[in-house]
């Protein structure tokens, strides 16, 4: 696993001298695909100088896992998660033995026979690797809540990044020990939504991009708490000092964290950041003492 460590631009990393971040969720897509359309890969790597301390690089099918390995590898703030999205599992019917992914975290989304088949093949991984779980789940909870209590003596924690069930939901997922929950700009669109949030103990919480998506929008019932913005310029004028309009990028997860202190009732960030940031360093064990970090107060 990559070590943690702090590169940066000054302009977008100067909101980070006090407050320690992790996003919990860095897709693929963002250093692969969608910049691609403006920029070269060596290009995209450097627009991680935008990114917060450290980041996971998700791949969504056996050939971006094995892409995301080699991403996380030239970098040392990133280390990658392997698996496959709910959504890309009729793959290992047609191209061969899901065994062949050996690392790192892993996805379920919605009721489906192979999606249910390959859910359960993947806490055979987690089992057999001793590594955390990272897992997607919509409109799903019983069932995903059915697998999970199945299967709860093979893996050793995991995430239900991008939450966004209702209370019922909250309360079936919170019944797992083990198991976090990551919150997004999706998770925060509704008042509904925000009601949820303000019910997740802070101590079971992590904050995420799911960059470029998931962005907190103006329509968002969350952005009357958000305090921090960013320049942004469009793709075709590209300027490394600013986000790309239209993007959500790893910095905005200050956003995430300021309206979970929103809805929290919660003035000071720097407590409640170095919380969520040593749940995660909790759940996939880096090399910095998640203590440490925890209850470490930066200098004024």
């Amino acid at each position: 696993m990559a070590t943690v460590r702090m590169i940066g631009k000054s302009l977008l990393l100067s909101s980070y001298s006090r407050f320690p971040f992790f996003d919990a969720l860095h897709s693929f897509i963002l250093l692969c695909v969608y910049t691609a359309k403006t920029t070269t890969t060596t290009k995209s790597v450097a627009e991680l100088q935008i990114s917060p301390s450290t980041s996971p690089v998700t791949g969504g099918s056996l050939e971006e896992s094995k892409e995301a390995l080699a991403i996380a590898e030239t970098d040392g703030r990133l280390f990658c998660t392997v698996g496959v999205h709910p959504t890309r599992c009729k793959e290992f019917e047609e191209n061969g033995n899901p065994r062949s992914i050996s690392r790192r975290w892993c996805h379920w989304r919605r009721r489906g026979s192979i999606r249910e088949r390959y859910f359960e093949k993947q806490f055979e991984l987690a089992e057999a690797v001793k590594l955390p779980m990272f897992l997607h789940m919509r409109a799903a909870a019983e069932d995903f809540s059915d697998i999970l209590a199945r299967n709860k003596h093979r893996f050793n924690g995991g995430v239900a990044h991008s939450f966004t069930g209702s209370m019922e939901d909250l309360d079936k997922l919170l019944s797992f020990d083990n198991l976090f929950l990551g919150i997004n700009g999706c998770s925060l669109k509704t008042a509904d939504n925000l009601h949820v949030l303000s019910s997740i103990p802070v101590e079971r919480m992590m904050i995420e991009t799911d960059s470029p998506y998931c962005e907190i929008k103006n329509t968002h019932a969350g952005v009357k708490f958000v305090k921090s913005v960013w320049p942004s310029k469009k793709k075709e004028k590209y300027d490394p000092d600013s986000t790309v309009k239209g993007r959500n990028e790893p910095c905005l997860v200050r956003q995430v964290l300021e309206v979970v202190a929103g809805c929290k009732g919660v003035s000071d960030l720097g407590p409640l950041s170095r919380t969520l940031y040593h749940n995660t360093c909790r759940l996939i064990e880096t090399p910095i003492s998640a203590t440490s970090l925890k209850d470490y107060i930066p200098p004024d």
